[in-house]
């Protein structure tokens, strides 16, 4: 008998529903469950989302705790407090850890053999926390990382250059955050170069070319600033990479995993081009970066690491 994909999502706020309507119209499930600290929130959701049903693939959307996560192939963390007017980052991560604390040891009580996929904020640090509470194997506990931070690199360059972003190939690393890294050295259009393309190139602007990195830096505090969250794209992201888990894919995303070993970086989860498939990420792949990519990626990797020792 052929086992039902089932998705859990725990957090049903912005994130996590719009990730659970995106989910919906790649027909990836037979069925998602919702989970959040407001209860009528979830069921709420629940309702709208699978009053929907008739016109897309079926599936069967419903509320729940956290023994209704049971069987899940993905579990989606996407819960989370949001950050006080005032309040530093280093207390925002300590007010999440402590949620985290609540959540994981009773998704190892009901979800023992499903992958961890974290959403929440800082995405990088609770990922690590996530693994060392859970116990898991590293392979199954996963962040969404740099994943938008690389579709938000490729959208904005492939609009300077006029192309479409699917054909600029190219990587953020790193730190889904401030200290994020761009792979200049790297990035290439259709196989040539990017200082090859523009030597060529009519009409692109090479000044801001080199501003594009700062706006996907940015991003998110511009989308906040005007609309108060960002979720749309984010839930594309995720749907992404649980659609690479679930057909198998053998895809590679920047997704962040357990760091061991490379660039000298050890016991720290960050972004690196990674292979994921149905065990969840099977292999991370080193680049032939530029001495100063590594040097910057090594400082990411040492700023998570500082945040680290002070919360967990």
């Amino acid at each position: 008998m052929i086992k039902p994909t089932k998705i859990s999502i725990i957090g049903a706020g912005f994130v996590g529903s719009t990730t659970a309507y995106t989910l919906m119209l790649g027909g990836l499930v037979s069925e998602l469950v919702l989970v959040d600290v407001n209860k009528q929130k979830a069921e709420g959701e629940a309702m709208d989302l699978s009053h929907g049903v008739p016109f897309i693939s079926p599936v069967k959307v419903t509320a729940g705790d956290y023994s209704d996560c049971s069987g899940s192939s993905i579990v989606i963390i996407t819960a989370g407090v949001n950050q006080k007017p005032g309040e530093t980052r280093l207390d925002l991560v300590k007010r999440n850890t402590e949620v985290f604390k609540s959540i994981i040891p009773e998704l190892v009580k009901y979800c023992p053999e499903s992958i961890l996929l974290v959403v929440t904020n800082p995405v990088d640090i609770l990922t690590y926390v996530a693994y060392k509470i859970s116990g898991f194997k590293k392979e199954r506990v996963i962040g969404s990382g740099t994943v938008l931070d690389t579709a938000r690199f490729k959208y904005l360059l492939g609009d300077q250059l006029g192309i479409d972003a699917r054909n600029v190939h190219t990587y953020v690393l790193g730190e889904h955050g401030d200290s994020e890294v761009a792979t200049w050295s790297i990035t290439n259009i259709a196989g040539t170069s990017l200082e090859s393309y523009c030597q060529n190139c009519k009409t692109c602007e090479s000044e801001k070319i080199k501003e594009i990195f700062e706006d996907v830096r940015n991003a998110a505090y511009y989308v906040i600033e005007k609309k108060g969250a960002t979720y749309y794209a984010v839930a594309l992201t995720v749907r992404r990479i649980v659609e690479a888990i679930l057909r198998d894919e053998n895809s590679i995303l920047t997704v962040s995993s357990l760091i061991e070993n490379i660039y000298g970086l050890n016991d720290v989860c960050l972004s690196l081009p990674s292979i994921v498939n149905s065990q969840g990420v099977s292999k991370i792949l080193p680049l032939n970066l530029s001495e100063r990519e590594i040097l910057a990626l090594v400082e990411s990797g040492n700023s998570l690491k500082k945040v680290l020792k002070e919360v967990f």
